[in-house]
């Protein structure tokens, strides 16, 4: 198990949470995968709720794959959170749940039905790269569009910016974030995920040895 938990999102929110100390969770009628979302839907009729709120987090070290799905461009970030702390955090809001996605096949779910409470956590087996764990919450009373729940920042190992973003604006918006109230301290990077000193020098130095070619 990973000791950290990943949202990967873009700039305006990032700036959104570190300014309100608040997560922001969706109505998931909004996402791409309606596969997801009519399993939601369908938990969400059962029980009789006319609210549903979902917030999407990687369970997994950073990948090329989250970046470019969830935060592919230069105004892409990554918050990494201390589990234990985010956890801690959200937990304490009644009927709220935080839990891993469990990726099935259509086989699997044949031979092996899910419980009516697996649905909010269950995706097809194809999006099993995702490493997706979820907070989930469910209201029998209509909600405003959004759902903010308190994380203290306390709760933030780093940030981390996009691999694509422009070198030559990155230590602007380093400067920019720590502005923020209570984020002078924050540890704030740039990914070397598609462009590292390190793993091309050593390319350098194996062709200096004849090592290579």
């Amino acid at each position: 198990m990973e000791q950290s938990l990943r949202r990967y999102t873009e700039l305006p929110y990032l700036i959104d949470y570190l300014q309100t100390k608040e997560l922001v969770l969706l109505n998931p009628a909004t996402w791409d995968d309606r596969n997801d979302s009519y399993y939601i839907e369908q938990f969400a009729r059962a029980n009789g709720y006319q609210s549903t709120y979902a917030l999407c987090l990687a369970d997994a070290s950073e990948t090329y794959h989250h970046w470019r799905v969830f935060s592919h461009g230069g105004n892409g970030v990554c918050i990494e959170f201390d589990r234990d702390k985010l956890l801690s955090a959200v937990r304490v809001i009644p009927g709220l749940r935080a839990e891993e996605v469990k990726y099935k096949t259509i086989d699997a779910l044949r031979s092996c039905a899910p419980s009516r409470d697996d649905l909010p956590f269950l995706k097809r087996h194809a999006f099993a790269a995702e490493s997706e764990f979820r907070i989930f919450y469910g209201s029998e009373k209509k909600g405003p569009p959004v759902m903010r729940v308190p994380v203290p920042l306390s709760s933030i190992k780093r940030i981390t910016l996009s691999p694509w973003l422009t070198k030559s604006v990155v230590d602007h918006v380093k400067q920019t974030l720590k502005s923020i109230k209570g984020c002078g301290s924050l540890k704030i990077y740039k990914s070397t995920l598609v462009e590292n000193e390190n793993w091309k020098q050593f390319a350098r130095d194996e062709l200096v040895r004849g090592l290579i070619g």
